[in-house]
């Protein structure tokens, strides 16, 4: 036998496979024994899959001799879920349900996909029950649906959508009548943790409607039926879009909403031998470059609380430098906190604190003069500055980031005619040097300035208020910045 057993989570640039599999029992006997006949394969391998979060990986795979027959088998049982038989040219044929009971028979035939027979295994004989009363649901809603789009009267759309909703209706209730009927099936698990709450009718309290209250129902009840420690469901198709269905429609989107949730889905998948592991590695890499600013704080806290204390014994040390590097390099610059101490050498040679500028606003901007996009945005930033900005007292402490285009940096600020009352500022390459040497944080990484450009806006004590904005975005927050200032007086 060949023995497959992986399972893989992209993580960046890396690609890490988790040694970690569900070790229900590990004895001298076969933990798991699938006998597999099919038609009208011989004297190959064929593989066994699953669905793993968005993807699917390989779990498995048999020899099938010259009948066609083959087992797959091992000492350690598979972790319970949505499985498919995988062809020799990797094209998946058929699904099936993996349990608890793992030695049972399947007989097949490629050509009839729609007639396996599997026996001796119970979850089995309920998931066909299942899949064959759902697509024969599926056809009538389709052809109701089909219906539905050609018809022109009225009346009759209105009956078809009508049979449309009963029919799933019927559908749903079959489910529920599953999940009763079988309560302790790996179906009746699957089902109940991918149903969504029924949203309900807005209720009006002393003569006025809550128009919130069906959010906030479907909100609080919506994992109502999940253990986030149970690792079968990432061995679905549903549960991953499931997660990423509520954090983008029922999670706002700052950080300190982000945090709570995170924290709860953690601390109840705690025992999840891949569940914890996964999940830990879906919001770090959704929240270590996030796509809204100041949801970076989410990223610093995973950090503090799992990295931190240890959770790192399934990242290889690329992945493990990786997390620690970053997190080093955002913790300087979260949102509300005093910005790094910034001492630069301007264009005449001297010294200049940013912290010592006196301002409504300081914008400071890092860039490189060889850069493209900086030859073009930073032009955009001045004529910023000259139409609105210098009359609202915002200041811009410029920052050439290469050391090695000092002479051109001088020569783009004269040649674009950038405003005279800028303080545009380098780091000489001796200081950059004796500070690497004496193990000191740079202004590249105190900022994080891996691209160019970046820009950060400050209050007038020198607190970051923005980042990693457009200017049109920065422009914005000024005009509601200062408005609500304005208002305040």
């Amino acid at each position: 036998m060949k023995n497959r057993l992986f399972f893989a989570i992209a993580f960046l640039l890396t690609s890490y496979s988790f040694a970690q599999t569900a070790k229900k029992s590990v004895s001298s006997i076969e933990e798991r024994n699938i006998n597999i006949t099919y038609t009208p394969y011989k004297n190959t391998w064929i593989y066994l899959g699953s669905y793993y979060g968005k993807g699917k990986v390989l779990s498995d795979s048999a020899w099938l001799n010259e009948k066609g027959q083959g087992t797959f088998k091992g000492k350690e049982k598979l972790t319970g879920g949505i499985y498919f038989v995988v062809s020799p040219k990797y094209a998946i044929q058929f699904e099936l349900l993996i349990g608890n009971e793992q030695h049972f028979s399947i007989v097949a035939d490629s050509s009839r996909k729609d007639n396996v027979k599997i026996t001796g295994s119970k979850d089995n004989d309920i998931f066909k029950e299942y899949t064959n009363t759902t697509i024969d649901k599926g056809k009538k809603i389709d052809s109701l649906s089909q219906k539905l789009s050609l018809s022109r009267n009225k009346e009759d759309s209105a009956l078809l959508k009508e049979k449309i909703i009963q029919q799933k209706k019927e559908l749903q209730v079959y489910q529920e009548e599953i999940t009763k009927k079988y309560p302790k099936s790996l179906l009746a698990v699957l089902l109940s943790a991918m149903k969504r709450p029924e949203v309900p009718a807005i209720p009006v309290i002393n003569g006025k409607a809550d128009s919130a209250y069906p959010f906030r129902f479907v909100k609080e009840h919506y994992w109502d039926d999940v253990n986030f420690n149970d690792d079968r469901l990432l061995h679905t198709p549903f549960f991953d879009a499931k997660l990423d269905e509520y954090m983008k429609y029922y999670v706002a989107p700052e950080s300190d909403s982000i945090i709570p949730e995170i924290k709860y889905m953690m601390l109840y998948a705690r025992t999840g031998k891949e569940m914890y592991p996964y999940l830990l590695m879906k919001f770090t890499n959704k929240y270590i470059n996030p796509e809204y600013m100041g949801q970076d704080k989410v990223f610093i806290y995973l950090f503090e609380n799992f990295y931190t204390k240890g959770d790192t014994s399934f990242l290889n040390p690329q992945s493990r430098k990786t997390i620690f590097d970053r997190a080093y390099s955002l913790m300087a610059n979260q949102l509300g906190n005093p910005a790094p101490v910034l001492n630069l050498t301007d264009t005449s040679g001297n010294k200049v604190l940013m912290q010592s500028i006196t301002g409504k606003f300081t914008l400071v901007a890092f860039w490189d003069p060889t850069c493209g996009h900086c030859k073009e945005d930073v032009p955009r930033l001045d004529s910023f500055y000259r139409a609105k900005w210098k009359n609202l007292n915002v200041k811009i402490y410029s920052v050439n980031v290469n050391d090695n285009t000092i002479p051109d940096f001088k020569k783009f600020i004269v040649e674009k005619n950038l405003s005279s009352d800028w303080i545009n500022v380098y780091q000489p390459k001796a200081e950059k040097e004796a500070e690497a040497a004496a193990g000191k944080a740079n202004f590249r990484q105190l900022y994080d300035v891996f691209k160019t450009p970046t820009y950060y806006l400050l209050d007038e004590q020198k607190n970051i208020i923005a980042k990693q904005l457009s200017l049109n975005q920065f422009d914005d927050l000024i005009t509601a910045k200062l408005k609500q200032l304005n208002s305040k007086k």
